[in-house]
């Protein structure tokens, strides 16, 4: 349950766009995995992150859970111009109570068709 309670205030930070706070929960090792990209090491992921916070306006956790080293949150997000409520889920695995895997899960088609939109 502990580290359900770290998922969730990792995502309430990038939820209020806090770089300085997700700092703080990620490990130097983090690996990120995503439809769009892959990622290793801490800056690489707060870079990344920080791209995210600035493409929202909000995000909201709907449900989290988790058994042993990981953690699951389902979220939504408000993405001008491609989506209201937009859906994903994370999965974070700790290590040494600090994130050392994410793994992103949403529809990646919804990004490909407006990126067809604006260069078409």
């Amino acid at each position: 349950m502990e580290n359900v309670m770290r998922a969730e205030g990792y995502y309430k930070l990038v939820g209020k766009k806090d770089v300085e706070g997700i700092k703080k929960y990620l490990h130097p090792d983090v690996e990120f995995y995503g439809p769009l990209a892959t990622l290793k090491g801490k800056e690489a992921v707060i870079q990344a992150t920080s791209g995210f916070m600035n493409a929202f306006e909000s995000l909201v956790i709907r449900t989290k859970f988790g058994s042993g080293e990981q953690a699951m949150i389902v979220y939504d997000t408000d993405i001008p111009g491609i989506a209201k409520s937009f859906p994903g889920a994370s999965l974070l695995t700790f290590r040494d109570g600090l994130i050392v895997k994410i793994e992103l899960f949403y529809d990646a088609s919804r990004f490909a068709e407006k990126k067809k939109e604006i260069f078409s």
